[in-house]
């Protein structure tokens, strides 16, 4: 790993029901994207890590009951680990129930090079409205700029915009943030108003369609690291580009 530390991904979908498949196609998602990968271990309630041989029976009998547990691959060397949470009406934008899907993978330059296909990955096996991969060394000043502080509203680092709490976006198909790398479903980048040719000239240069009509975008050549100026720069062009994202334009 870098100083940037591991590869955080969350996608944002529709909420599990019934007999969803959706977690085992996160998951195979994951593993196609990363040729060798097996994520076949679970967390036990005394946390240690015991072996799944029947995984794929055991997601979907897990997903029956509304649950995406973490699955992993159990080397401390090279830790991948995958699950999902369910956010519920009073914390979901439009009060519409959501699955949180979590990702985190070594940001080596194996997971640089596919970053874009695992993200791609997961957002279609879990139908998501959208999602993000970005490095946790940027995450956290990312994630300031929803936090509430003691005195109110947020107060982000870095000059960054504050972003309304997820529950007060009006659309789920609205992304609530921006990432090193944006997934957009094709509902979440008409909202957004991506792609206008003149505008996002820029982003398009990085910037590709996704098998799911939505697309992938990426805001810097190398992976997201906020103590550098022209990264910064970057994400704070992508905020002033897109106001809806995190709820900012005007009603």
């Amino acid at each position: 790993m870098t100083a940037q530390g591991p590869l955080i991904i969350n996608v944002y979908a529709p909420a599990l029901v019934g007999n969803d498949n959706r977690t085992l196609a996160a998951v195979h998602g994951l593993e196609r994207a990363l040729p060798g990968l097996r994520l076949e271990w679970r967390v036990t309630e005394r946390r240690r890590l015991a072996a799944l041989p029947q995984r794929d029976a055991w997601l979907a009998e897990e997903a029956t009951r509304g649950e995406f547990p973490m699955v992993c691959n159990n080397d401390e060397r090279y830790p991948v680990m995958i699950s999902g949470l369910q956010r519920s009406v009073y914390e979901s934008p439009g009060g519409r129930p959501q699955l949180q899907v979590h990702a985190k993978l070594p940001l080596d330059a194996a997971v640089i090079a596919a970053a874009a296909d695992v993200l791609e990955s997961v957002a279609k096996g879990a139908r998501a409205f959208w999602g993000q991969a970005t490095p946790d060394g940027a995450s956290g000043d990312i994630a300031e700029q929803i936090a509430p502080t003691l005195e109110g509203p947020p107060a982000p680092p870095r000059g960054l915009p504050a972003l309304k709490l997820f529950e007060h976006l009006r659309s789920p198909e609205i992304p609530y943030y921006l990432g090193w790398l944006n997934y957009w479903s094709a509902a979440a980048a008409e909202a957004i108003g991506f792609p206008d040719p003149t505008r996002d000239a820029e982003l398009l240069t990085r910037a590709r369609r996704a098998a799911s009509g939505g697309w992938i975008v990426q805001l810097t050549d190398t992976p997201l690291d906020l103590d550098n100026p022209v990264h910064l720069d970057a994400l704070k062009r992508a905020y002033e580009r897109f106001p809806e994202i995190g709820g900012r334009a005007a009603p």
